[in-house]
Protein backbone atom coordinates (compact mmCIF):
# COMPACT_ATOMS: atom_id res chain seq x y z
CA UNK A 1 0.00 0.00 0.00
CA UNK A 2 1.28 3.44 -0.95
CA UNK A 3 -1.21 5.77 0.75
CA UNK A 4 -1.59 5.37 4.49
CA UNK A 5 -3.59 8.50 5.28
CA UNK A 6 -6.28 10.81 3.90
CA UNK A 7 -6.12 14.47 4.92
CA UNK A 8 -9.30 16.51 4.33
CA UNK A 9 -10.24 20.14 4.42
CA UNK A 10 -13.55 20.87 6.16
CA UNK A 11 -15.63 23.76 4.73
CA UNK A 12 -16.36 23.32 1.05
CA UNK A 13 -14.78 19.86 1.00
CA UNK A 14 -16.27 17.30 3.38
CA UNK A 15 -18.82 19.89 4.59
CA UNK A 16 -21.59 21.68 2.72
CA UNK A 17 -22.87 24.84 4.41
CA UNK A 18 -20.86 23.88 7.48
CA UNK A 19 -22.29 20.34 7.87
CA UNK A 20 -21.11 16.85 6.91
CA UNK A 21 -23.85 14.67 5.45
CA UNK A 22 -24.28 10.97 6.42
CA UNK A 23 -23.01 9.61 3.08
CA UNK A 24 -19.71 11.52 3.40
CA UNK A 25 -19.32 10.40 7.00
CA UNK A 26 -19.88 6.79 5.90
CA UNK A 27 -17.15 7.15 3.26
CA UNK A 28 -14.72 8.44 5.89
CA UNK A 29 -15.55 5.45 8.07
CA UNK A 30 -14.96 3.16 5.08
CA UNK A 31 -11.47 4.52 4.41
CA UNK A 32 -10.61 4.27 8.10
CA UNK A 33 -11.73 0.63 8.12
CA UNK A 34 -8.95 -0.12 5.61
CA UNK A 35 -6.37 0.75 8.28
CA UNK A 36 -5.60 4.18 6.91
CA UNK A 37 -5.37 7.25 9.13
CA UNK A 38 -7.70 10.24 8.85
CA UNK A 39 -6.65 13.84 9.38
CA UNK A 40 -8.79 16.97 9.28
CA UNK A 41 -6.97 20.10 8.17
CA UNK A 42 -9.09 23.21 8.57
CA UNK A 43 -9.01 26.97 9.06
CA UNK A 44 -11.77 26.80 11.68
CA UNK A 45 -11.23 27.40 15.36
CA UNK A 46 -11.52 24.23 17.44
CA UNK A 47 -14.50 25.30 19.57
CA UNK A 48 -16.49 26.21 16.48
CA UNK A 49 -15.54 22.94 14.79
CA UNK A 50 -16.62 20.83 17.76
CA UNK A 51 -19.99 22.55 17.78
CA UNK A 52 -20.81 21.95 14.10
CA UNK A 53 -19.19 18.52 13.77
CA UNK A 54 -19.81 16.29 16.82
CA UNK A 55 -18.37 13.24 14.99
CA UNK A 56 -14.87 14.72 15.17
CA UNK A 57 -13.50 11.59 16.86
CA UNK A 58 -13.48 9.75 13.53
CA UNK A 59 -10.27 11.67 12.81
CA UNK A 60 -6.93 10.60 14.28
CA UNK A 61 -5.69 14.19 14.35
CA UNK A 62 -7.18 17.60 13.68
CA UNK A 63 -5.08 20.47 12.38
CA UNK A 64 -7.16 23.53 13.26
CA UNK A 65 -6.72 27.30 12.91
CA UNK A 66 -5.06 26.88 9.52
CA UNK A 67 -2.09 24.99 10.95
CA UNK A 68 -1.68 26.78 14.27
CA UNK A 69 -3.37 24.24 16.55
CA UNK A 70 -3.07 20.45 16.79
CA UNK A 71 -5.85 18.43 18.44
CA UNK A 72 -6.10 14.69 19.12
CA UNK A 73 -9.79 13.76 19.49
CA UNK A 74 -9.11 10.43 21.22
CA UNK A 75 -7.30 12.12 24.12
CA UNK A 76 -8.70 15.68 23.71
CA UNK A 77 -5.14 16.93 23.87
CA UNK A 78 -4.47 20.36 22.34
CA UNK A 79 -1.08 21.63 21.22
CA UNK A 80 -0.52 25.20 20.03
CA UNK A 81 2.05 25.14 17.22
CA UNK A 82 2.83 28.87 17.47
CA UNK A 83 2.60 31.68 19.98
CA UNK A 84 -0.84 33.28 20.25
CA UNK A 85 -1.34 36.61 18.50
CA UNK A 86 -1.53 39.31 21.15
CA UNK A 87 -4.82 40.68 22.44
CA UNK A 88 -3.59 44.16 21.51
CA UNK A 89 -3.79 43.27 17.81
CA UNK A 90 -7.41 42.08 18.01
CA UNK A 91 -8.36 45.17 20.03
CA UNK A 92 -6.66 47.43 17.50
CA UNK A 93 -8.74 45.88 14.70
CA UNK A 94 -11.96 46.46 16.65
CA UNK A 95 -11.05 50.09 17.29
CA UNK A 96 -10.54 50.55 13.54
CA UNK A 97 -14.05 49.32 12.81
CA UNK A 98 -13.30 45.72 11.85
CA UNK A 99 -16.26 43.51 12.68
CA UNK A 100 -16.46 40.65 13.48
CA UNK A 101 -13.05 39.78 14.96
CA UNK A 102 -12.65 36.17 16.07
CA UNK A 103 -9.85 34.91 18.26
CA UNK A 104 -8.72 31.29 18.49
CA UNK A 105 -5.96 29.75 20.55
CA UNK A 106 -3.47 31.37 18.13
CA UNK A 107 -5.32 32.82 15.16
CA UNK A 108 -7.18 36.11 14.70
CA UNK A 109 -9.72 36.17 11.87
CA UNK A 110 -12.31 38.38 10.20
CA UNK A 111 -13.92 38.68 6.76
CA UNK A 112 -13.50 40.63 3.56
CA UNK A 113 -13.52 43.56 2.84
CA UNK A 114 -11.44 44.26 5.98
CA UNK A 115 -8.18 42.86 4.52
CA UNK A 116 -6.74 46.32 3.85
CA UNK A 117 -7.35 47.45 7.42
CA UNK A 118 -5.83 44.20 8.70
CA UNK A 119 -2.67 44.72 6.64
CA UNK A 120 -2.37 48.38 7.70
CA UNK A 121 -2.74 47.40 11.37
CA UNK A 122 0.00 44.78 11.08
CA UNK A 123 2.26 47.41 9.49
CA UNK A 124 1.43 50.14 12.03
CA UNK A 125 2.03 47.87 15.02
CA UNK A 126 5.26 46.51 13.53
CA UNK A 127 4.20 42.88 13.86
CA UNK A 128 5.60 39.86 11.99
CA UNK A 129 2.31 38.31 10.92
CA UNK A 130 0.90 36.92 7.69
CA UNK A 131 -2.56 37.12 6.13
CA UNK A 132 -4.13 34.04 4.52
CA UNK A 133 -7.39 34.11 2.58
CA UNK A 134 -10.04 31.41 2.53
CA UNK A 135 -13.08 32.13 0.32
CA UNK A 136 -13.85 35.45 1.94
CA UNK A 137 -12.29 34.73 5.33
CA UNK A 138 -9.24 36.81 6.32
CA UNK A 139 -7.00 34.86 8.70
CA UNK A 140 -4.04 36.37 10.53
CA UNK A 141 -1.33 33.93 11.64
CA UNK A 142 2.26 33.98 12.84
CA UNK A 143 4.79 33.96 10.02
CA UNK A 144 5.45 30.50 8.55
CA UNK A 145 2.30 28.87 9.92
CA UNK A 146 -0.06 27.29 7.40
CA UNK A 147 -1.94 24.07 6.78
CA UNK A 148 1.18 22.37 5.42
CA UNK A 149 3.23 23.10 8.55
CA UNK A 150 0.41 21.86 10.77
CA UNK A 151 -0.03 18.70 8.70
CA UNK A 152 3.70 18.00 8.91
CA UNK A 153 3.55 18.08 12.70
CA UNK A 154 0.51 15.78 12.81
CA UNK A 155 2.21 13.29 10.50
CA UNK A 156 5.29 13.36 12.71
CA UNK A 157 3.11 12.20 15.60
CA UNK A 158 1.85 9.35 13.43
CA UNK A 159 5.38 8.49 12.16
CA UNK A 160 4.12 8.98 8.62
CA UNK A 161 5.69 10.79 5.67
CA UNK A 162 3.75 13.27 3.49
CA UNK A 163 4.70 10.92 0.63
CA UNK A 164 2.16 8.44 1.98
CA UNK A 165 -0.71 10.92 2.24
CA UNK A 166 -3.59 11.93 -0.05
CA UNK A 167 -4.99 15.43 0.52
CA UNK A 168 -8.25 16.99 -0.67
CA UNK A 169 -9.38 20.62 -0.50
CA UNK A 170 -11.15 23.49 -2.25
CA UNK A 171 -9.77 26.94 -1.40
CA UNK A 172 -6.81 29.36 -1.40
CA UNK A 173 -5.47 28.16 1.93
CA UNK A 174 -5.24 24.57 0.62
CA UNK A 175 -2.43 25.22 -1.90
CA UNK A 176 0.50 24.52 0.44
CA UNK A 177 -1.33 21.69 2.14
CA UNK A 178 -2.08 19.80 -1.09
CA UNK A 179 1.43 20.44 -2.45
CA UNK A 180 2.87 18.87 0.69
CA UNK A 181 0.93 15.64 0.10
CA UNK A 182 2.10 12.98 -2.31
CA UNK A 183 -1.25 13.24 -4.06
CA UNK A 184 -3.47 16.33 -3.98
CA UNK A 185 -7.11 16.32 -5.12
CA UNK A 186 -9.55 19.19 -5.57
CA UNK A 187 -13.32 18.79 -5.32
CA UNK A 188 -15.34 20.05 -8.29
CA UNK A 189 -16.39 23.24 -6.48
CA UNK A 190 -12.75 24.21 -5.76
CA UNK A 191 -11.33 27.53 -6.92
CA UNK A 192 -9.97 27.42 -10.51
CA UNK A 193 -6.36 28.05 -9.47
CA UNK A 194 -6.43 25.13 -7.02
CA UNK A 195 -7.87 22.88 -9.73
CA UNK A 196 -5.01 23.82 -12.05
CA UNK A 197 -2.41 22.71 -9.53
CA UNK A 198 -4.16 19.61 -8.18
CA UNK A 199 -3.09 16.13 -9.25
CA UNK A 200 -6.75 15.19 -9.68
CA UNK A 201 -9.91 17.25 -10.09
CA UNK A 202 -12.84 15.21 -8.85
CA UNK A 203 -16.00 15.08 -10.92
CA UNK A 204 -18.30 15.86 -8.02
CA UNK A 205 -18.43 18.69 -5.49
CA UNK A 206 -18.16 18.87 -1.70
CA UNK A 207 -18.72 15.58 0.15
CA UNK A 208 -19.72 13.74 -3.02
CA UNK A 209 -16.25 14.48 -4.40
CA UNK A 210 -14.66 13.08 -1.25
CA UNK A 211 -16.78 9.93 -1.63
CA UNK A 212 -15.45 9.64 -5.20
CA UNK A 213 -11.88 9.96 -3.95
CA UNK A 214 -12.39 7.39 -1.19
CA UNK A 215 -13.69 4.88 -3.72
CA UNK A 216 -10.58 5.32 -5.88
CA UNK A 217 -8.33 4.81 -2.85
CA UNK A 218 -10.18 1.69 -1.72
CA UNK A 219 -10.34 0.24 -5.23
CA UNK A 220 -6.66 0.34 -6.19
CA UNK A 221 -4.75 2.76 -3.91
CA UNK A 222 -4.83 5.27 -6.84
CA UNK A 223 -2.53 3.05 -8.93
CA UNK A 224 -4.35 3.91 -12.17
CA UNK A 225 -3.37 7.53 -11.63
CA UNK A 226 0.33 6.93 -10.95
CA UNK A 227 1.55 7.80 -14.45
CA UNK A 228 -0.40 11.08 -14.45
CA UNK A 229 1.49 12.49 -11.46
CA UNK A 230 5.02 13.44 -12.55
CA UNK A 231 5.95 16.07 -9.96
CA UNK A 232 7.74 13.52 -7.74
CA UNK A 233 9.72 11.76 -10.48
CA UNK A 234 13.45 11.24 -9.84
CA UNK A 235 15.65 12.51 -12.67
CA UNK A 236 19.02 10.79 -13.16
CA UNK A 237 20.03 12.53 -16.40
CA UNK A 238 18.84 13.56 -19.85
CA UNK A 239 19.23 12.37 -23.42
CA UNK A 240 20.82 14.41 -26.21
CA UNK A 241 17.50 16.07 -26.96
CA UNK A 242 17.24 17.29 -23.38
CA UNK A 243 14.46 14.88 -22.45
CA UNK A 244 14.87 13.84 -18.81
CA UNK A 245 15.51 10.25 -17.82
CA UNK A 246 13.07 9.94 -14.95
CA UNK A 247 12.30 7.17 -12.49
CA UNK A 248 8.87 6.90 -10.94
CA UNK A 249 9.03 7.17 -7.16
CA UNK A 250 6.83 4.16 -6.48
CA UNK A 251 6.14 0.72 -7.87
CA UNK A 252 9.41 -0.13 -9.63
CA UNK A 253 12.45 -2.26 -8.86
CA UNK A 254 15.74 -1.15 -10.44
CA UNK A 255 18.98 -2.85 -11.43
CA UNK A 256 22.18 -0.80 -11.80
CA UNK A 257 24.79 -2.98 -13.50
CA UNK A 258 28.15 -2.55 -15.15
CA UNK A 259 31.90 -2.90 -14.57
CA UNK A 260 33.83 -1.13 -11.84
CA UNK A 261 34.92 2.34 -12.88
CA UNK A 262 32.21 2.65 -15.52
CA UNK A 263 30.12 5.21 -13.65
CA UNK A 264 27.67 2.89 -11.91
CA UNK A 265 28.41 4.43 -8.51
CA UNK A 266 27.81 7.95 -9.85
CA UNK A 267 24.48 6.86 -11.32
CA UNK A 268 23.39 5.19 -8.08
CA UNK A 269 24.41 8.10 -5.88
CA UNK A 270 22.71 10.52 -8.27
CA UNK A 271 19.52 8.53 -7.80
CA UNK A 272 19.92 8.73 -4.02
CA UNK A 273 20.46 12.49 -4.25
CA UNK A 274 17.19 12.69 -6.18
CA UNK A 275 15.47 10.85 -3.34
CA UNK A 276 16.98 13.32 -0.89
CA UNK A 277 15.71 16.27 -2.95
CA UNK A 278 12.19 14.83 -2.88
CA UNK A 279 12.38 13.80 0.80
CA UNK A 280 11.90 10.09 0.13
CA UNK A 281 13.38 7.90 2.82
CA UNK A 282 15.90 5.19 1.89
CA UNK A 283 17.91 2.46 3.55
CA UNK A 284 21.18 1.39 1.87
CA UNK A 285 22.63 -2.04 2.60
CA UNK A 286 26.36 -1.46 2.18
CA UNK A 287 28.58 -4.58 2.24
CA UNK A 288 31.89 -2.86 1.45
CA UNK A 289 31.75 0.48 3.23
CA UNK A 290 31.33 2.49 0.02
CA UNK A 291 28.73 4.79 1.62
CA UNK A 292 30.47 5.52 4.91
CA UNK A 293 30.87 9.19 4.02
CA UNK A 294 27.56 9.67 2.22
CA UNK A 295 26.33 12.96 3.65
CA UNK A 296 22.61 12.34 3.25
CA UNK A 297 22.36 9.32 5.56
CA UNK A 298 23.35 8.08 9.01
CA UNK A 299 25.81 5.18 8.88
CA UNK A 300 25.11 2.33 11.30
CA UNK A 301 27.83 -0.25 11.92
CA UNK A 302 31.46 -0.55 10.86
CA UNK A 303 34.11 -3.25 10.55
CA UNK A 304 34.20 -3.71 14.34
CA UNK A 305 30.47 -3.48 15.11
CA UNK A 306 27.46 -5.11 13.49
CA UNK A 307 24.33 -2.91 13.63
CA UNK A 308 21.27 -4.43 15.28
CA UNK A 309 18.03 -4.51 13.34
CA UNK A 310 16.34 -2.60 16.16
CA UNK A 311 18.92 0.17 15.78
CA UNK A 312 18.10 0.52 12.08
CA UNK A 313 14.35 0.62 12.73
CA UNK A 314 14.72 3.17 15.51
CA UNK A 315 16.59 5.52 13.20
CA UNK A 316 14.04 5.07 10.41
CA UNK A 317 11.13 5.92 12.72
CA UNK A 318 11.89 9.52 11.80
CA UNK A 319 10.76 10.00 8.17
CA UNK A 320 13.47 12.63 7.76
CA UNK A 321 16.33 10.20 8.43
CA UNK A 322 18.03 7.89 5.93
CA UNK A 323 20.13 4.90 6.90
CA UNK A 324 23.25 3.18 5.59
CA UNK A 325 23.66 -0.30 7.10
CA UNK A 326 27.39 -1.03 6.98
CA UNK A 327 28.12 -4.79 6.79
CA UNK A 328 31.91 -4.68 7.04
CA UNK A 329 31.65 -6.33 10.44
CA UNK A 330 29.59 -9.22 9.05
CA UNK A 331 31.59 -12.13 7.56
CA UNK A 332 30.98 -12.53 3.84
CA UNK A 333 29.27 -15.89 4.16
CA UNK A 334 26.89 -14.55 6.84
CA UNK A 335 25.69 -11.48 4.94
CA UNK A 336 22.77 -13.15 3.12
CA UNK A 337 21.34 -14.41 6.42
CA UNK A 338 21.87 -11.04 8.10
CA UNK A 339 20.05 -9.28 5.28
CA UNK A 340 17.22 -11.84 5.32
CA UNK A 341 16.52 -11.01 8.97
CA UNK A 342 16.75 -7.26 8.41
CA UNK A 343 14.49 -7.42 5.35
CA UNK A 344 11.72 -9.03 7.39
CA UNK A 345 11.84 -6.12 9.83
CA UNK A 346 12.03 -3.47 7.10
CA UNK A 347 9.01 -4.93 5.30
CA UNK A 348 7.04 -5.10 8.53
CA UNK A 349 7.79 -1.40 9.05
CA UNK A 350 6.69 -0.72 5.47
CA UNK A 351 3.40 -2.49 6.13
CA UNK A 352 2.69 0.01 8.93
CA UNK A 353 4.14 3.23 7.58
CA UNK A 354 5.06 2.80 3.90
CA UNK A 355 8.69 3.45 4.79
CA UNK A 356 11.54 3.25 4.03
CA UNK A 357 10.38 4.26 0.60
CA UNK A 358 13.41 2.67 -1.08
CA UNK A 359 15.72 -0.20 -0.09
CA UNK A 360 19.08 -0.08 -1.89
CA UNK A 361 21.28 -3.18 -2.08
CA UNK A 362 24.84 -2.28 -3.02
CA UNK A 363 27.03 -5.18 -4.21
CA UNK A 364 23.83 -7.23 -4.46
CA UNK A 365 25.81 -10.38 -5.40
CA UNK A 366 27.16 -10.40 -1.82
CA UNK A 367 23.75 -10.01 -0.21
CA UNK A 368 21.72 -12.13 -2.61
CA UNK A 369 24.26 -14.56 -4.09
CA UNK A 370 23.16 -16.93 -6.81
CA UNK A 371 24.55 -19.82 -4.80
CA UNK A 372 22.84 -19.59 -1.44
CA UNK A 373 21.70 -22.05 1.17
CA UNK A 374 18.11 -23.20 0.59
CA UNK A 375 15.65 -21.52 2.90
CA UNK A 376 17.94 -18.68 3.95
CA UNK A 377 16.01 -16.06 2.01
CA UNK A 378 12.61 -15.97 0.36
CA UNK A 379 11.83 -12.73 -1.47
CA UNK A 380 8.20 -11.55 -1.53
CA UNK A 381 6.67 -11.66 -5.01
CA UNK A 382 5.23 -8.17 -4.59
CA UNK A 383 8.41 -6.54 -3.34
CA UNK A 384 8.85 -3.05 -4.84
CA UNK A 385 11.02 0.05 -4.58
CA UNK A 386 14.23 -1.97 -4.32
CA UNK A 387 17.49 -1.10 -6.11
CA UNK A 388 19.98 -3.86 -6.91
CA UNK A 389 23.52 -2.61 -7.66
CA UNK A 390 26.09 -5.09 -8.92
CA UNK A 391 29.13 -5.63 -11.09
CA UNK A 392 28.04 -9.22 -11.64
CA UNK A 393 24.31 -9.60 -12.43
CA UNK A 394 24.88 -13.25 -13.31
CA UNK A 395 25.99 -13.88 -9.70
CA UNK A 396 22.78 -12.44 -8.19
CA UNK A 397 19.95 -14.69 -7.02
CA UNK A 398 17.66 -15.22 -10.05
CA UNK A 399 14.52 -14.61 -7.97
CA UNK A 400 15.90 -11.15 -7.16
CA UNK A 401 16.81 -10.30 -10.74
CA UNK A 402 13.35 -11.32 -11.93
CA UNK A 403 11.88 -8.59 -9.71
CA UNK A 404 13.73 -5.81 -11.57
CA UNK A 405 11.46 -3.76 -13.82
CA UNK A 406 14.18 -1.53 -15.24
CA UNK A 407 17.91 -1.96 -15.81
CA UNK A 408 20.51 0.80 -16.07
CA UNK A 409 23.94 -0.14 -17.35
CA UNK A 410 27.22 1.69 -17.89
CA UNK A 411 30.66 0.90 -19.22
CA UNK A 412 31.69 -1.32 -22.09
CA UNK A 413 29.35 -3.61 -24.02
CA UNK A 414 26.00 -2.46 -22.60
CA UNK A 415 24.26 -4.68 -25.15
CA UNK A 416 25.79 -7.76 -23.52
CA UNK A 417 24.69 -6.69 -20.04
CA UNK A 418 21.13 -6.07 -21.18
CA UNK A 419 21.03 -9.30 -23.19
CA UNK A 420 22.29 -11.32 -20.23
CA UNK A 421 19.65 -9.75 -18.00
CA UNK A 422 16.82 -10.30 -20.51
CA UNK A 423 17.79 -13.93 -21.03
CA UNK A 424 18.14 -14.45 -17.29
CA UNK A 425 14.59 -13.26 -16.62
CA UNK A 426 13.10 -14.93 -19.68
CA UNK A 427 12.33 -11.79 -21.69
CA UNK A 428 12.99 -11.24 -25.41
CA UNK A 429 16.32 -9.49 -25.88
CA UNK A 430 15.67 -5.90 -27.00
CA UNK A 431 17.63 -4.35 -29.86
CA UNK A 432 20.50 -2.23 -28.53
CA UNK A 433 22.03 0.23 -30.98
CA UNK A 434 24.31 1.80 -28.40
CA UNK A 435 27.40 -0.39 -28.32
CA UNK A 436 29.87 2.23 -27.18
CA UNK A 437 29.21 4.52 -24.24
CA UNK A 438 31.30 7.58 -23.60
CA UNK A 439 32.27 8.56 -20.09
CA UNK A 440 29.22 9.87 -18.25
CA UNK A 441 26.76 7.98 -20.46
CA UNK A 442 24.40 5.13 -19.59
CA UNK A 443 21.60 3.18 -21.17
CA UNK A 444 18.27 2.24 -19.60
CA UNK A 445 15.82 -0.47 -20.52
CA UNK A 446 12.38 -0.79 -19.05
CA UNK A 447 11.21 -4.33 -19.67
CA UNK A 448 8.88 -4.36 -22.66
CA UNK A 449 10.00 -0.93 -23.84
CA UNK A 450 12.80 0.59 -25.93
CA UNK A 451 16.41 1.03 -24.83
CA UNK A 452 17.36 4.66 -24.14
CA UNK A 453 20.79 6.26 -24.05
CA UNK A 454 21.32 9.28 -21.81
CA UNK A 455 23.90 11.43 -20.09
CA UNK A 456 24.14 10.77 -16.36
CA UNK A 457 23.55 13.84 -14.19
CA UNK A 458 26.61 14.80 -12.13
CA UNK A 459 26.34 14.26 -8.39
CA UNK A 460 26.35 17.30 -6.11
CA UNK A 461 27.86 15.85 -2.96
CA UNK A 462 31.59 15.38 -2.73
CA UNK A 463 32.24 11.83 -1.64
CA UNK A 464 35.53 10.40 -0.47
CA UNK A 465 35.97 7.03 -2.10
CA UNK A 466 35.77 4.52 0.69
CA UNK A 467 36.18 1.15 -0.99
CA UNK A 468 37.75 -1.13 1.56
CA UNK A 469 38.62 -3.73 -1.05
CA UNK A 470 41.01 -1.16 -2.59
CA UNK A 471 42.07 0.59 0.61
CA UNK A 472 42.51 -2.39 2.93
CA UNK A 473 41.66 -5.63 1.14
CA UNK A 474 43.93 -8.02 -0.68
CA UNK A 475 43.68 -7.50 -4.43
CA UNK A 476 45.60 -10.69 -5.09
CA UNK A 477 49.00 -11.23 -6.75
CA UNK A 478 47.76 -10.50 -10.27
CA UNK A 479 46.35 -7.07 -9.38
CA UNK A 480 48.87 -5.88 -6.80
CA UNK A 481 51.47 -3.19 -7.48
CA UNK A 482 55.11 -4.32 -7.40
CA UNK A 483 57.98 -1.93 -6.58
CA UNK A 484 60.91 -3.56 -8.48
CA UNK A 485 63.15 -0.73 -9.65
CA UNK A 486 65.27 -0.28 -12.73
CA UNK A 487 67.35 -3.44 -12.30
CA UNK A 488 64.46 -5.43 -10.77
CA UNK A 489 66.40 -6.00 -7.59
CA UNK A 490 63.26 -5.50 -5.49
CA UNK A 491 59.93 -7.32 -5.44
CA UNK A 492 57.87 -5.34 -2.92
CA UNK A 493 54.20 -6.20 -3.31
CA UNK A 494 51.47 -3.64 -2.48
CA UNK A 495 48.19 -5.58 -2.31
CA UNK A 496 46.14 -2.45 -1.52
CA UNK A 497 46.43 1.31 -1.18
CA UNK A 498 47.45 1.25 2.48
CA UNK A 499 50.40 -1.02 1.78
CA UNK A 500 51.23 1.04 -1.33
CA UNK A 501 51.47 4.20 0.80
CA UNK A 502 53.49 2.43 3.49
CA UNK A 503 56.02 0.98 1.04
CA UNK A 504 56.31 4.28 -0.82
CA UNK A 505 57.27 6.09 2.38
CA UNK A 506 60.29 3.84 2.95
CA UNK A 507 61.27 3.37 -0.68
CA UNK A 508 64.60 4.64 -2.00
CA UNK A 509 64.36 7.63 -4.35
CA UNK A 510 65.71 5.81 -7.40
CA UNK A 511 63.09 3.06 -7.27
CA UNK A 512 60.28 5.53 -6.63
CA UNK A 513 61.39 7.77 -9.51
CA UNK A 514 61.84 4.82 -11.88
CA UNK A 515 58.14 3.86 -11.60
CA UNK A 516 57.11 7.53 -11.56
CA UNK A 517 58.76 8.27 -14.92
CA UNK A 518 57.21 5.15 -16.45
CA UNK A 519 53.73 6.36 -15.32
CA UNK A 520 53.27 3.05 -13.53
CA UNK A 521 51.36 4.63 -10.64
CA UNK A 522 48.68 6.28 -12.76
CA UNK A 523 48.31 3.11 -14.84
CA UNK A 524 47.68 1.01 -11.71
CA UNK A 525 45.20 3.52 -10.32
CA UNK A 526 43.31 3.57 -13.62
CA UNK A 527 43.42 -0.10 -14.63
CA UNK A 528 43.25 -1.87 -11.28
CA UNK A 529 41.91 0.58 -8.71
CA UNK A 530 39.38 1.82 -11.32
CA UNK A 531 39.71 5.41 -10.15
CA UNK A 532 40.19 7.65 -13.23
CA UNK A 533 40.25 10.85 -11.15
CA UNK A 534 43.09 9.54 -8.99
CA UNK A 535 44.85 8.28 -12.10
CA UNK A 536 44.61 11.68 -13.79
CA UNK A 537 46.01 13.46 -10.75
CA UNK A 538 48.86 10.95 -10.47
CA UNK A 539 49.61 11.35 -14.19
CA UNK A 540 49.91 15.11 -13.73
CA UNK A 541 52.39 14.55 -10.88
CA UNK A 542 54.34 12.02 -12.96
CA UNK A 543 54.69 14.57 -15.76
CA UNK A 544 56.21 17.28 -13.54
CA UNK A 545 59.92 16.57 -13.80
CA UNK A 546 60.78 19.57 -11.63
CA UNK A 547 59.38 17.79 -8.54
CA UNK A 548 61.82 16.03 -6.26
CA UNK A 549 61.23 12.40 -5.33
CA UNK A 550 60.08 13.46 -1.86
CA UNK A 551 57.63 16.05 -3.25
CA UNK A 552 56.11 13.72 -5.83
CA UNK A 553 55.81 10.96 -3.22
CA UNK A 554 54.00 13.30 -0.83
CA UNK A 555 51.64 14.52 -3.53
CA UNK A 556 50.67 11.02 -4.63
CA UNK A 557 50.04 10.06 -1.01
CA UNK A 558 47.90 13.18 -0.54
CA UNK A 559 45.89 12.36 -3.67
CA UNK A 560 45.13 8.91 -2.25
CA UNK A 561 44.22 10.27 1.17
CA UNK A 562 41.70 12.76 -0.24
CA UNK A 563 39.76 9.95 -1.93
CA UNK A 564 40.08 7.10 0.50
CA UNK A 565 39.65 6.89 4.24
CA UNK A 566 42.83 5.32 5.57
CA UNK A 567 43.43 4.48 9.22
CA UNK A 568 44.83 7.25 11.41
CA UNK A 569 47.65 4.93 12.42
CA UNK A 570 48.88 2.34 9.98
CA UNK A 571 49.25 -1.16 11.38
CA UNK A 572 52.75 -2.44 11.92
Amino acid sequence: MRYFALACDYDGTIATDGRVDPATLAALQEIKATGRRLLLVTGRELDDLQEVFPELEIFDWVVAENGALLYQPSTREETALAAAITTDFAEALTKRGVEPVRRGRVIVATWEPHETTVLETIRDLGLELQVIFNKGAVMVLPSGVNKASGLTEALHRLELSPHNVVGVGDAENDHAFLSACEFGAAVENALPMLKERADLVLKRDHGAGVIELVKKMVDDDLRRLDRKVRRHAISVGADKRGRPMEIEPYGLNLLFAGPSGGGKSTLAKGFLEGLVDQDYQFCVIDPEGDYEDFEAAVVLGDRTRVPASSEVLQLLKDPGQNAVVNLLGVPLEQRPAFFAGLLVDLLEMRSRTGRPHWIVLDEAHHILPRQHLPGTLTLPQHLNNVVFITVLPEEVLPDALSLADMIFTVGEAPERTIAAFAEGVGDPVPPVRHRHLDKGEAVAWRRGGPVRRFNVAPTRFEHRRHRRKYAEGDLGPDFSFYFRGRERKLNLRAQNLIVFSQLAEGLDDDTWTYHLRRHDYSAWFRDVIKDPALADEAAAIESRRSLSAADSRARVREAIDTRYTLPAENPP
